[in-house]
């Protein structure tokens, strides 16, 4: 980011009537000069004090500063000034004149030392400054690049930028790029460090450009602003340029994001490495992020610039009073010309609300943030111990990384709030010194705002429990708890075509009608979501759905669902899903769904699903089993009433095996249900009349299984489930019996040794 001093004032000590009879200005004082495109009806003249401030001056104060060269005493300034306005100008004039100057801390100290001013200091400044570079060293560091703003080279820049950008977002894409990265942490080590210093780059951007236009670039650093680290570069000088000028040093930073796109699309097309487009990304974003006109980055000042105000946030109070009916001509509200005041009133109505909202939201969402930050340091901790454990050097630096970049912003936000805190604070005991109505009305405001923190941040519930993939985000989601307004759901009922029945006693299930199934689940709380992508969608009528999460150490969980479902539609598109989700140290971890669709009748559409997924994800000594078997049988009469019998009978053997799931081998689980299955097939099969011919059932079993002996980290997206293109069955056209294939689905997480 680019930084400008902002023009304003900067209260000082009393003048000293003793002033001596010649006046001389402070060491490091620099006239500026008028400023080119302002956007006031008279455009101020800007000074820059030794410590960076900049100063709007009159244009008569500016011409008396400027006399004061050490060497004439009030008779020679006066006739220099006078002169230059065209008036007449008295030496007591230039007293007087003297004495707005001294408090601005730009003139010498009666007994010959320099003053020391208080410098601005605006809530939303940079703050920790550390210089890396003094301008001199800037200037030589940044004098190589000022040919990249020729205008020829800036055409075929941009033209680049532009084609690249477009190639990765929408032809190459970064999903390689991202698979790349993640499985190789030196890679993503990589990206991580080009991205930084393309940051310093970016303020090299800065610098050239001023250079190019004939200003002097300043130091160069970095410091804290808002709640992140940031590089900087003083191009305060700059305000000495033209509009054009000012917007190319504005825009410099920019440019240079777009020169490292192209030079890592170049470092892409040598190497082959697409980690490396990642980078283009990144610049990408940083260029979007910097051009918010919201706070002091780089669209901040495009849009000072162009309006020709060089300090937005100075003109927040006079243009708020400004609105008021009776502050519509004040002249404080009427210095701007009147399509700059239209801007900058449009800037403030949008800014003030979005930063009081910020502010508001950042206050309400502490505590999950909060939990979040420390939720997120100790997965990371815990993976840097594993991957030290194991040796691998880059990604213990990537965890160590990560936990930089969560632990950061946190203290970025304390002190960010602890600043607003003492602001507030200070402001308020000026407001209210010696006055006891506004003492009082202080002391309610504080209690009002201890409350609201304490209905806030008070540890009750979830208040601090960590954000979770899938959640909204919403401003209702925010408030806490107590204050959220009751929410109704509406449950249609379910229309259902027919049933079909087996002998008295036993419950069937049928499309529309939930399944039966049976759970035996070790802990009844729902664990908490640590997987990188959403939960799986809730079973649907008619679909079965076991999902087995762990994230207790040294635990073992067991999922199970069996469901039996009779169907009857047109249209058979029931689900199984089997889900073993792990995140935990010495775990084991199983999800086993068995489904049995029997179609009766005919069937247009028919599109089953089989599904097993097994996830790890930061584990350590880890087993992770998903077994999701399906059978679909097409038959085209109702079965008789034994046989429907027999088949209830088949199915309370499963009633047995939930119970007994825990301590039997995997193998022998996979043997019963499958016994299941082809007792089910034999009673259909000797249930249908010798005049029909019956289509062999289809039998689906699909096995999803991960294991971590060793620390490894591992995730894996959710499949997508493929299938075959629906049957449609002319009416007209017999079909006693018909069978339909069960596509599946399998994702077996791979592991690191």
């Amino acid at each position: 980011m680019s930084v400008i001093s902002g023009p304003g004032t900067a209260p000082g000590r009393d003048a000293d009537a003793s002033r001596p009879a010649v006046p001389t200005r402070a060491d490091g004082v620099r006239l500026i000069g008028e400023m080119s495109g302002s956007g006031y009806r008279r455009p101020p003249a800007l000074v820059r004090r030794a410590d960076g401030q900049v100063l709007q001056l009159t244009p008569l104060l500016y011409r008396v500063l400027e006399a004061v060269d050490g060497h004439t005493d009030h008779d020679g300034i006066a006739e220099q000034v006078g002169a230059a306005v065209g008036r007449r100008i008295s030496a007591q004039d230039v007293r007087v004149l003297l004495d707005k100057l001294e408090p601005l801390g730009v003139l010498r100290l009666p007994d010959g030392t320099d003053p020391q001013p208080r410098k601005a200091n605006p809530l939303l400044g940079l703050r920790m400054r550390c210089v890396i570079s003094n301008p001199d060293t800037t200037r030589k560091v940044t004098g190589p690049f000022t040919w990249l703003f020729h205008p020829l080279v800036v055409l075929v820049v941009v033209a680049a930028f532009i084609a690249v950008s477009f190639w990765v977002l929408f032809e190459k894409g970064l999903a390689g790029a991202a698979y790349e990265a993640f499985q190789q942490p030196s890679l993503l080590l990589l990206v991580f460090a080009v991205t930084i210093i393309s940051a310093g780059f970016h303020e090299f951007g800065h610098a050239a450009a001023a250079r190019y236009g004939g200003a002097t670039p300043g130091a160069m650093g970095f410091g804290m602003y808002l709640m992140w680290p940031a590089f900087y570069t003083d191009v305060t000088d700059s305000y000495r340029l033209g509009r054009v000028g000012r917007l190319r040093t504005d825009l410099g930073g920019l440019y240079f994001n777009a020169i490292v796109a192209v030079a890592m699309f170049g470092g892409w097309a040598l190497s082959g490495w697409d980690a490396l487009l990642l980078v283009i990304a990144t610049q990408l974003l940083q260029m979007v992020r910097q051009l918010t006109p919201l706070v002091r980055f780089d669209g901040y000042h495009v849009l000072a610039d162009l309006t020709g105000v060089p300090d937005l946030f100075q003109r927040i109070k006079p243009t708020l009073l400004g609105l008021l009916p009776n502050r519509w001509r004040s002249p404080e509200t009427t210095a701007l010309k009147p399509w700059a005041r239209a801007v900058v009133t449009l800037w403030v109505v949008v800014v003030v609300p979005v930063l009081l909202a910020s502010f508001l939201l950042m206050v309400l969402t502490l505590p999950r943030i909060i939990g979040t930050a420390v939720d997120g340091i100790q997965k990371q901790w815990a993976g840097f111990g594993a991957a030290w454990d194991e040796g691998d050097l880059a990604l213990s630096i990537v965890r160590v990384l990560s936990i930089v970049a969560i632990a950061v912003p946190m203290i970025g936000i304390g002190y960010l709030l602890i600043r607003m805190v003492r602001r507030a604070v200070t402001k308020v005991i000026r407001w209210s010194s010696g006055k006891p109505g506004r003492r009082a009305v202080a002391l309610l405001a504080l209690v009002a705002v201890v409350v609201g923190l304490a209905w806030a941040w008070w540890p009750e519930g979830d208040r601090y429990r960590p954000i979770q993939p899938g959640e909204r985000g919403t401003v209702q989601d925010v408030m806490p708890q107590a204050a959220r307004a009751p929410q109704q759901q509406a449950v249609a009922p379910a229309a259902v075509k027919k049933q079909v029945r087996l002998p008295q006693g036993v419950a069937v299930p049928t499309k529309r009608v939930p399944a039966v199934v049976l759970r035996p689940v070790n802990d009844p709380t729902a664990p908490t979501w640590v997987f990188p992508f959403q939960r799986p969608d809730a079973p649907g009528p008619g679909d079965n759905q076991a999902v087995a999460i762990n994230t207790t150490d040294g635990s073992v969980r067991y999922e199970v669902a069996f469901a039996l479902v009779w169907a009857t539609d047109d249209t058979v598109d029931n689900s199984n899903e089997a889900w073993a989700l792990a995140s935990c140290r010495d775990c084991t971890t199983v999800a086993i769904a068995f489904q049995v669709v029997i179609i009766v009748g005919q069937a247009n559409v028919v599109v089953p699903e089989n599904v097993a997924v097994a996830v790890n994800k930061s584990c350590v000594d880890c087993v992770t089993f998903a077994l999701a078997a399906q059978l679909v049988i097409t038959v085209a009469n109702e079965p008789s009433d034994a046989a429907k019998a027999e088949i209830a009978q088949i199915w309370s053997r499963l009633t047995d095996l939930a119970g007994r799931v825990q301590d039997m081998p995997i193998a022998d689980i996979q043997a019963e249900l499958e016994s299941v299955k082809r007792d089910i097939q034999a009673v259909i099969a000797r249930d249908q009349p010798p005049s029909t011919t019956t289509t062999p059932p289809i039998s689906s079993s699909v096995v999803a299984t991960t294991t971590t002996p060793s620390p490894t980290e591992s995730s894996s997206t959710p499949p997508s489930s493929t299938t075959p293109p629906s049957s449609e069955v002319p009416s007209s056209t017999p079909s006693p019996t018909s069978s339909s294939e069960t596509p599946s689905s399998e994702s077996v997480v791979p592991t690191s040794p």
